[in-house]
């Protein structure tokens, strides 16, 4: 039996071009895609809270008729909702607690895709995803999370 050895060949220019542009997106900086992400989610739950403070009667019947979220009352759900949904944004943006505040916002996800919009699954997954990289990841480099793990640790929080 005899062994041949694999040598791959000469990078081509399309090859090469390719890398390179491989090469450059790796580059993108982390801590911006960490701003981004969390950007991008707490505007989905802003808007949404935004929507329930325009109209609170429409709101709390909503959960009443539409939601029917188990164990709590209209009233109570909609305010419990609707103040996850204006503070944990503001965290999530600013860095500042963001692992509760994308905590809180996986468990709401989790609510509105069991009770109410089960059909809705591939939006919730995306919003379930961004969360949970945030839950277990943290914040990234351009939160005030982040700057209070080095005033504190002199070090960013693990």
């Amino acid at each position: 039996m005899s062994s041949t050895s694999f040598h791959p060949a000469p990078i081509s220019g399309l090859t090469a071009q390719l890398k390179d542009l491989r090469d450059l997106l790796g580059r993108f900086p982390a801590s911006l895609l960490d701003l981004l992400l969390r950007s991008g989610i707490a505007l989905v739950f802003w808007k949404s809270g935004m929507a329930k403070l325009a109209n609170w009667d429409l709101t709390v019947a909503l959960f009443a008729d539409e939601y029917q979220v188990p164990l709590l009352a209209p009233d109570v759900a909609a305010l419990l909702a609707t103040a996850a949904e204006i503070t944990c944004p503001i965290l999530l943006v600013i860095g500042l607690g963001a692992r509760f505040a994308s905590a809180a916002l996986l468990g709401m996800t989790f609510v509105i895709q069991t009770f109410v919009y089960p059909e809705n699954w591939s939006e919730h997954l995306l919003w379930a995803a961004i969360l949970i990289t945030v839950l277990t990841r943290g914040a990234g480099l351009l939160s005030v999370d982040h700057m209070i793990g080095r005033w504190l640790f002199g070090r960013a929080p693990q």
